[in-house]
């Protein structure tokens, strides 16, 4: 794509702590596009951070484990899966999100609230009010500036998870949920894109990663001059 990059990189450096976050059903391509976002940054000099969530610090990433691949025989209920997200969330908050920003630096995280929204709220049919409201509380009232829906429909994102190379097709407990699920967290996503739209920019995942991403710097391009 051709465009202007040193004057949105000039216009876009004048912003401190931005916080961009990547939101997409399974399989979507948000690690991809998040890791190609941060050299992007990195080779024009931008000090940029790449996390993601569930995890992010090492507390965390223990209770990512929990929450992705808990093999015990005790069903985890949605109130304990809701906690547990944003007990990972605000140790990652306070330990890696929030001194980042206050540095100047640019966070891109992959999976955030929106997250919690669509698989907790929509997904497990959870109240979507008391779910926003624990977010609030885990996320200590910090919200994104700027946020990619990578938008994938179900048979595509089965296709793509089966195929992971880091999986080797064993799903965890989420991939591996009933397509009425997977439905509901993509409804969730897209509804949450309808009342965010200035944040929230949904990008078509059923295309090759570079056209995905070429779409992406459209929309950094276009939201640095905002």
């Amino acid at each position: 794509m051709n465009f202007q990059a040193n004057g949105a990189i000039v216009l876009f450096m004048k912003k401190t702590d931005f916080f961009i976050t990547f939101e997409g059903p399974e399989g979507a391509g948000k690690s991809t596009q998040a890791q190609r976002l941060q050299r992007y940054f990195a080779e024009r000099g931008i000090a940029c951070v790449l996390t993601r969530e569930p995890g992010g610090t090492p507390l965390a990433e223990e209770l990512r484990k929990l929450l992705k691949g808990f093999e015990g025989g005790e069903k985890i209920t949605p109130v304990t899966e809701l906690l547990l997200i944003n007990a990972a969330r605000n140790q990652h908050m306070h330990n890696v999100i929030l001194p980042a920003l206050a540095a100047g630096k640019v966070v891109l995280c992959d999976r955030f609230s929106d997250s919690t929204v669509a698989y907790q709220g929509y997904g497990r049919d959870f109240d979507l009010e008391v779910v926003r409201k624990v977010n609030a509380l885990g996320s200590a009232g910090r919200s994104p500036d700027l946020t990619f829906l990578i938008d994938l429909d179900y048979a595509s994102s089965c296709s793509r998870t089966s195929q992971r190379e880091e999986t080797r097709g064993e799903f965890d407990r989420f991939e591996a949920e009933k397509k009425g699920f997977h439905d509901r967290v993509r409804q969730g996503y897209l509804a949450i894109a309808r009342s965010e739209q200035l944040r929230m920019k949904v990008i078509d995942g059923n295309r090759c990663a570079d056209e995905v991403f070429a779409d992406i710097l459209e929309e950094i391009h276009e939201h640095c001059q905002l």
